[in-house]
């Protein structure tokens, strides 16, 4: 699968049979992934070294599925390529159960911060929602054991479970004492895409929105589309990829289609130099004017769509400078349920900028700042409304490319239900 995000865009190309253990040796797999790397890698050079020397180098030491582990991981760290990464079974397990965007759990997000396991949000209509939970909830015990210094890797796997079984969960929320909360689990369908503010703004009544969080589910486009076509009627509309860290590029070059009926939507360049362009097909789903909130936590399969937007001038770009990932990786399957995602191509927006380190700059410039969070208010959507009713109106269209000066937006009033939405936002696991 081809990956670009998390920052990732996704696609499985390479998938063994699964073998036991004495069929596929812990030797077999590190040879396996030096094979693919020395193959597929976008750098011919792998980092200025003589890739060889990898080959054999611990062949006297690996005589346990964890010894080639830590042998392919300080293998792969020799690339200086914090994207191309060994994934354990469990971590291999949690990619593919995103982009088939179903699970059993409780339907939360969970994070940590400040060493504190936080709910990030609950997603509308699972278990945890129809319970009361909150945004920010602090979980202080799953099922009678405290979360002190436990990762989130481990409470996600407590509080998943079979279909039909309770969880407890001890939650600390501000301004009451502890409580605890027995949730039913059940499968659970991912969403990528609402059309809810997260701090629950208010928008005007003739204007669409629509939050991707992520482009990595394969149903990804297709909420996208149904969101789209559900809004029809309004005269234009805010695309929020804040904190969006990528996903699959089949979903991002899908999107930009709808919106654009002509013109590239992303180049990608393999270790060869052969560059393969992506363009928009004949026809759109709306033609009506487009507003993109971005920030510094929008990445990869982000950029894609905001730079095709932005360079076709089809859609002005508010908020802060993006993430700066250009790079592509393939998710490749391996024989015993572990996988290893490779960088196997970097990409260019349709202007042929590369954006990698970089990253793409918004056409109007607002920050959200920690104090706006705490104040619970949303800058960067009332420019984002400020700009779009402009366009609507006529009477300032900005195009893509051609950059204007900084806004300065005046507060908001506070909103009540505050949920996260700046890069500082925790990484982020569902349940």
């Amino acid at each position: 699968m081809v990956v670009l995000g998390s920052v990732t865009a996704v696609a499985v190309l390479f998938a063994m049979p699964p073998q036991t253990q004495a069929e596929y040796p812990p030797q077999a797999l590190y040879d396996d992934v030096w094979r693919l790397v020395n193959t597929r890698f976008v750098d011919g050079q792998k980092n200025g070294q003589d890739w060889r020397i990898w080959e054999h180098r611990f062949d006297k030491e690996i005589e346990t599925e964890e010894d080639a582990y830590v042998a392919i991981e300080t293998m792969l760290a020799s690339l200086g390529d914090r994207y191309t990464r060994f994934l354990d079974p469990d971590e291999f397990g949690e990619e593919g159960r995103s982009i088939k965007a179903t699970l059993y759990g409780i339907g939360i997000q969970i994070g940590t911060r400040d060493d504190k396991l936080l709910i990030i949000a609950p997603m509308e209509g699972t278990p945890a929602d129809k319970m009361g939970l909150r945004p920010n909830d602090e979980i202080l015990k799953i099922d009678g054991t405290p979360t002190k210094g436990m990762s989130v890797k481990d409470a996600a796997s407590m509080i998943r479970g079979k279909k039909g079984t309770k969880v407890k969960l001890q939650i600390l929320r501000e301004g009451k004492k502890p409580f605890d909360v027995a949730v039913m689990r059940d499968e659970i369908n991912l969403k990528s895409v609402s059309v809810k503010h997260p701090l629950d703004l208010k928008v005007p009544s003739d204007i669409g929105y629509i939050r991707l969080s992520s482009f990595l589910s394969s149903k990804a486009a297709a909420e996208f589309e149904e969101a789209l076509e559900n809004q029809k009627n309004k005269k234009g509309f805010i695309v929020d990829l804040r904190s969006n860290p990528g996903g699959l590029l089949a979903n991002a070059v899908t999107i930009a289609d709808y919106f654009l009926d002509k013109g590239s939507i992303v180049s990608t360049v393999d270790r060869d130099g052969y560059k393969e362009v992506k363009r928009a097909t004949p026809g759109t789903l709306t033609d009506k004017p487009l507003v993109v909130l971005i920030d510094e936590g929008s990445a990869s399969a982000s950029e894609i769509l905001s730079s095709a937007l932005r360079d076709n001038n089809r859609a002005l770009l508010v908020g802060q400078t993006t993430f700066g990932k250009g790079l592509v990786q393939e998710i490749n399957q391996l024989a015993n349920g572990t996988g290893v995602n490779i960088t196997i191509q970097r990409y260019l927006t349709p202007n042929d900028n590369n954006i990698n380190e970089i990253g793409v700059p918004p056409d109007i410039e607002v920050s959200l700042k920690e104090e706006d969070l705490k104040a619970q208010r949303d800058p960067q959507m009332s420019a984002a409304i400020k700009a779009l009713e402009s366009l609507i109106e006529g009477k300032n269209p900005v195009l893509a490319g051609q950059r204007v000066a900084p806004v300065v937006v005046a507060p908001t009033a506070a909103i009540p239900n505050v949920s996260p939405i700046s890069p500082a936002t925790p990484r982020r696991t569902h349940l």
